[in-house]
């Protein structure tokens, strides 16, 4: 018997806030820089490059650019991204 594999997109399951705020928090918490514009870029696709370059006033090359896995978003950016996606950060103390 041979199995089959297929690649798996977590865009296709971010289809509610909620989902979309548990995935993002989980990014937050890693501390890693790209590997939070990365999901941020998965969020961007969940809920459509073109839509989203609508909403921010930035183009949708400026989006995949700046949320591909070498992409450096700026604050800017990611702040009107995530404003658009209906998403906020917020800060709370370490629990270390």
């Amino acid at each position: 018997m041979t199995e089959t594999f297929s690649d798996f997109d977590p865009a296709e399951y971010l289809t509610s806030p909620a989902a979309i705020a548990e995935f993002m928090s989980d990014a937050l918490e890693t501390g890693d820089a790209g590997y939070i514009a990365k999901a941020l870029g998965v969020v961007a696709r969940a809920k459509g490059m073109t839509e989203l370059a609508r909403e921010t006033g930035l183009s949708r090359e400026q989006l995949y650019r700046s949320f591909s896995e070498h992409g450096n978003p700026t604050l800017k950016t990611m702040l009107a991204v995530m404003k658009a996606l209906g998403i906020e950060m917020s800060a709370r103390p370490n629990a270390r």
